[in-house]
Parts: C-alpha cells; structure tokens; sequence
C-alpha cells in the first residue's frame, strides 16, 4: 500500500498547548518505520502550513482563534482532496478540528469516484457542536457537525462541497457529549456507540455491522482516531483525558479487524499532546495500533525485554 503522511500541527482548537508537537511525537515513535516494515511505501511529506489568514467573524464570542483555525482548515481541505488520488493518507495531528478539513476533501475526493464516504470516529467525545452551540469556543468540538453539514458553518469555514451523509457516520467509545450535541446528533441520524453500548455488546460486533453497511454500498472509509479514545491509563498523553475509554485490547481489536475488512481508505491520528505524555507511551502505543490497522499481527510481534 502506498501511505503519505502528512502532518498537521494545528493546536488552536483544542486552547492547551502541545499537540502541534503531535506530528513529530508520531515520527519519533516510528510511525513510518513501522510501515515500511509492513512492506509498504511511505511518503512523508512533512508538515502542512496554515493558507493565509482571511476576515472572519461570528457573532458567538465564546469562539477562539477561530481566524488562525480557519486558515488550518483552509489549507487542509485541498490538501487532502490533492495527497487522496495518489495513495492512502495518513493525517497527523495536530488537534480535532483538522478533521473537519480532512474528512471534507475526503468526501470531495469520494464523490469525484462515485462513491460514498462512511467516517468511523474513535473518540470520547462526539465533537457535534456547532459555532452557535459551543460554550467553551474551542473549535476542536465541532469537526464532525461541520463535515456532516449541520447549519451555522456557513461564511465561516471553508465551503463544504460534499457533506457526509449522517448515516454513514459511526462513531465509538463515546463518553462525554454536551447537552447541546445530543440533541443535534440524534436529529442527524449518525450512529453512537458509547462505552455502555461497548460493555454490553462487545466491540467487535458493532463495528463489524457498520463495516457491513460500508461493503455494502462500495464506501471509501476514513477511520479518525482520537488518544482520548483510549483509557487514560494506557494512553496518557492527551489534553482531554476522560476515564473508562477502550482497553489497550479493544483497541488492538478494532485495528485487527479493520485490517481485515480491508475497507480503509484513509486515517486521521489526532490530539496526541506529547508534552503532556510519560516516556512516550501515548505516541508509541499510537505508532502499534496503527500498525495492527495495517496488517501487523501477534504473530509477528517478538516480546519484548525489559532489564
């Protein structure tokens, strides 16, 4: 398989600083190496900077450095659609927000093949507010009501040509959702797993039928990965650590069969904040899983030695 990876250091949705060191914590872990030791090629294609600053404005002044995320999301938008026709992406990141650029120049590529774009998001947060419902004003909460086309974007983000059906949206681990978002996700139709979902029904089932539905309809698949998806406990490196996430097991699980659907298309790893992380463990356990994702299986793993 051929993977470009790019990094996206954006760090202005999120308001704590670290994750624009996200992209560098990935290589330094051996993300490509990783690959490449999987048989693919890999393009890294360093690290993306913001289109210039445009005049923006809404009227919830709650929202920060919405300007300097804007410009993110400019510059991404096109770079996704551009790197997507020549192979599998890799997004860095970086905070949240860039996946409202990401997932829409995917979409944008989707519909140029005549297929549709199904998005697995892998979060503890459902991130479905939208500039007029956000009290916090940190922009990394509204990527997925942005790229699924839920009013209030409009003149401010970049211009959505090909929004995501709701219903092709699957998201799981959820754990922490605002007021606001639950009413707005429901009336969208996107399908929530949260970690209830998950302790009664086990993960593998419910990502195996969204996975279905995705065959079924000949979908490309961008799978977005949040640390946060993870319990803090096993993926510390993260500003936005919420207790009771997927086990280091469940996780290695959803990579696993991912591999196996051989749906994937493209991947966002996000919010790895490596200044807030121990040793590394949240960036190296990032660097296995993506791994597992693309074909790295027990077998092929020596044990390690610790002395």
């Amino acid at each position: 398989m051929d993977c470009i990876l790019l990094g996206v250091p954006v760090e202005c949705g999120s308001g704590r600083k670290g994750c624009n060191m996200g992209p560098n914590g990935l290589r330094a872990a051996g993300l490509p190496e990783a690959l490449r030791e999987l048989g693919h090629t890999v393009r890294d294609l360093g690290d993306l900077s913001p289109a210039p600053r445009r005049a923006v404005s809404h009227q919830n002044t709650a929202l920060k450095a919405l300007a300097e995320t804007v410009s993110w999301l400019d510059a991404l938008d096109d770079k996704a659609f551009e790197i997507s026709a020549d192979g599998l992406p890799i997004f860095m990141g970086g905070d949240h927000v860039m996946a409202a650029a990401s997932v829409a120049g995917l979409s944008r590529r989707a519909q140029e093949e005549g297929r549709p774009l199904f998005v697995l998001w892998l979060d503890a947060h459902t991130d479905f507010h939208t500039l007029d419902t956000t009290d916090s004003g940190n922009l990394h909460g509204t990527p997925a009501a942005y790229f699924t086309g839920q009013p209030g974007f409009e003149g401010v983000f970049p211009p959505l040509a090909a929004p995501v059906d709701p219903k092709n949206v699957c998201m799981i681990g959820i754990r922490s959702v605002d007021p606001a978002e639950r009413a707005t996700i429901r009336n969208a139709g996107v399908t929530v797993h949260d970690m209830r979902a998950i302790d009664e029904n086990g993960i593998a089932g419910l990502l195996t039928a969204f996975l279905e539905k995705v065959e079924a309809e000949n979908g490309m698949l961008h799978v977005s990965f949040d640390v946060d998806f993870l319990d803090p406990t096993v993926a510390p490196g993260v500003g936005t650590t919420v207790p009771g996430g997927a086990t280091f097991r469940e996780a290695h699980l959803v990579m696993e069969i991912l591999h196996d659907s051989g749906l994937v298309t493209s991947l966002d790893l996000v919010e790895l904040n490596p200044f807030l992380d121990e040793r590394g463990k949240a960036a190296i356990l990032m660097t296995e899983l993506t791994a597992s994702l693309f074909g790295r299986r027990v077998m092929d793993r020596p044990t390690r030695s610790y002395g």
